[in-house]
């Protein structure tokens, strides 16, 4: 078996919260395949979003290691975090985080203009037309639906064609057709650049459709016979 793409070892997070220190995680060790889908399940509180986070780097591990494509991402400074994740991984959030005051086109092509692509808005318009939304290039955010913002943030996460797409409860804020589309076009993208897939989701179906899942209960994996049901 090839190296895993993300790989982590004993890995622990331990925030400073009002009441003093709280541990969000503990002992998680996993491994991710390149090119697989691995769901991250669980209640709510578990750890899944947190685990997330440390995966893209957005949060760093207070304990054991994190290592992505190879690098350790304790290792890097912020400046080191925010290039790898641009030049290595796409981010999707409940939330969809687009730029109100840019159009659906600009929002799409600003990281990749970011990034120094000098076909960034050529690249732009062909995600934009793979997740459906051609005629909305020109629209701002506030002119478009939540299922049709998320499709712009799909566009947006999928455009620098990345080793690595993170997203977090992606249909957590669309009804169930705008939810279902997003999963279609999610896995559809993930087919066409051979990306690696790591998803939290309380979507049953959502999870039903990745290579594997892994269950988190109060910061841990949890072992699958006794996890908790995804809800």
């Amino acid at each position: 078996m090839t190296d895993p793409v993300i790989s982590l070892s004993e890995a622990s997070l331990t925030l400073d919260g009002n009441a003093g220190l709280v541990e969000i995680l503990h002992g998680i060790t996993l491994d991710v395949q390149r090119g697989e889908t691995l769901g991250l399940v669980g209640p709510s509180g578990s750890g899944k979003s947190s685990l997330l986070m440390l995966i893209g780097g957005l949060e760093r591990a207070t304990g054991g290691t994190v290592t992505v494509l190879g690098r350790e991402m304790g290792a890097m400074n912020e400046d080191a975090l925010a290039r790898f994740r641009r030049d290595h991984m796409g981010v999707v959030f409940q939330s969809f985080h687009l730029i109100p005051t840019m159009t659906a086109l600009e929002n799409v092509a600003t990281p990749l203009e970011m990034a120094g692509h000098a076909d960034a808005m050529a690249r732009a318009r062909e995600e934009l037309h793979a997740v459906g939304l051609t005629d909305r290039a020109d629209h701002y955010p506030a002119q478009m639906s939540g299922g049709e913002q998320q499709r712009v943030a799909l566009a947006r996460a999928s455009a620098p064609r990345p080793d690595i797409l993170l997203a977090d409860e992606p249909t957590g804020n669309l009804d169930g057709t705008n939810g279902a589309a997003i999963i279609d076009l999610l896995f559809g993208l993930r087919d066409r650049h051979g990306a690696t897939l790591v998803l939290v989701t309380h979507a049953a179906e959502l999870a039903a459709r990745c290579d594997r899942v892994v269950h988190l209960r109060d910061g841990a994996i949890a072992p699958d016979a006794d996890a908790e049901a995804v809800v």
